[in-house]
């Protein structure tokens, strides 16, 4: 276990010092020194994890969907904003094949996408 959890700290690090990451961070300290495209950033998050829990529960979110649509279109069009939002995904696209890798290692299918 000492083992995973020293190649766990040494990921991380290696995390740190990528390019994604610092890409998202710098993008993220732009974003975070306008107060108006980060409160649009939080709108947008709270929108679609109400949308997700939504889906989920099978309730109509038709009106939810057309706000977040709306919102993604502003945020897209706003240069910080937008360039907070590709680093984000470029990020988890990092972790999200990490973490593919590993599931995958052990044989576990968590119905993650390729």
């Amino acid at each position: 276990m000492n083992d995973i959890r020293e190649k766990t700290a040494e990921l991380a690090e290696l995390l740190k010092a990528s390019e994604e990451y610092a890409d998202f961070r710098q993008a993220a300290e732009s974003v975070n020194r306008s107060a108006s495209g980060a409160a649009l950033l939080a709108e947008y998050r709270r929108l679609r994890q109400k949308l997700q829990a939504a889906e989920l529960s099978g309730a109509d979110c038709a009106e939810e969907l057309e706000k977040l649509q709306k919102l993604g279109e502003l945020l897209q069009m706003d240069p910080v904003t937008s360039e907070y939002l590709f680093a984000e995904y470029r990020l988890n696209g990092l972790l999200a094949g990490i973490y593919k890798d590993l599931a995958g290692a052990v044989g576990a299918d968590l119905g993650l996408a390729d």
